[in-house]
């Protein structure tokens, strides 16, 4: 097994977890973690919401030590919000901390946050400065490959981001336009790591283990990052793992295990934030991990409707009993 590193970090050069708010919270990054995810991180944090504790920001920071190494994600746009925030996200012990500027949600990029700082390289150098300021955490970045198709500017502010300090950047190989639609342009990628000497993580359209590995040849970076890609499916990690050792490709889980997976993910969530709550955040969750299967339009209008625990297990024996 080949590993890299990020600053002190030792990560195995396999595949890790996107940052995914709304999706990658506590549960489903335990369950990448299960399934050989190389590292996780926090969904996105408002550097302003932790400044002005805000309890809900601080949640997010929690790093348990089954999910380590685990990086917790900042967005803002403003240094001195970045400087202090860092400083609280420190208390949590995260492996590494990871500045946002490829977010393309418009409630974030409006407060200029997100991909809006790429419109203005210069500004992210000096968020990296920040942070790296006040700690010895390592201090990565995550950006796209420019605003839209007329400033595709990746390598300049990944040599901006190096030159500011930080030990690694992520590029996600779509622009702030594209948002997750089209293809990922993975010959960018590939310009920033001829750029820098800081290891370069390349996410973008890799969504099992053959595009894994055609991701590392064509892009020659030191890591992948997945993210859409393991919806519904954890275990992906565990096949790229597989994949890039033997060369040989893991059998499909049956629908059987993929139900017992789902059961242990939305327990897991139960167990870290109470039924409520829980089970309507497993509406989207279970959708993925049915997809695919006979009659899924129905199933996914009962996902739709999940509400407790007996309704899950109520779908999940329908399921079972007619596929």
């Amino acid at each position: 097994m080949e590993y890299i590193k990020i600053g002190n970090v030792k990560i195995k050069k396999t595949a890790c977890l996107a940052p995914m708010a709304g999706m990658a919270d506590t549960a489903y990054r335990l369950m990448a973690k299960k399934y050989g995810a190389a590292m996780v991180c926090s969904e996105m944090v408002s550097c302003k919401g932790l400044c002005y504790t805000d309890k809900k920001s601080a949640a997010l920071l929690t790093v348990t030590e089954a999910e380590r190494p685990m990086a917790v994600q900042l967005f803002g746009s403003e240094p001195e919000f970045f400087s202090k925030a860092a400083q609280i996200a420190q208390r949590y012990d995260p492996d590494i901390i990871d500045i946002n500027c490829g977010c393309p949600v418009p409630k974030v990029v409006n407060t200029g946050a997100g991909s809006a700082l790429l419109k203005n390289p210069d500004v992210i150098g000096g968020l990296v400065k920040a942070v790296k300021s006040v700690t010895d955490i390592p201090v990565t970045v995550k950006i796209r490959t420019g605003w839209d198709e007329n400033s595709i500017n990746a390598v300049e502010t990944a040599k901006i981001i190096q030159d500011s300090g930080a030990d690694a950047i992520a590029v996600h190989g779509r622009t702030k336009k594209q948002m997750y639609s089209g293809k990922a342009d993975w010959e960018i990628i590939s310009r920033v790591k001829q750029t820098v000497g800081i290891p370069v993580i390349a996410n973008g359209d890799v969504s099992d283990p053959v595009s894994c590995k055609r991701m590392y040849d064509e892009t020659g970076c030191d890591l992948v990052m997945i993210g859409r890609g393991s919806y519904g499916r954890p275990w992906i990690f565990e096949e790229v793992s597989h994949y890039l050792e033997t060369g040989e490709l893991l059998p499909e889980k049956k629908l059987s295990e993929r139900l017992d997976i789902l059961t242990e993910h939305i327990m897991l969530a139960v167990k870290l934030k109470g039924e409520f709550t829980a089970m309507r955040e497993a509406r989207t969750h279970a959708v993925w991990y049915i997809k695919g299967i006979q009659n899924a339009a129905h199933y996914r209008s009962m996902c739709g409707r999940l509400s407790t625990l007996e309704d899950f297990f109520r779908l999940k024996e329908e399921i079972l009993t007619i596929n």
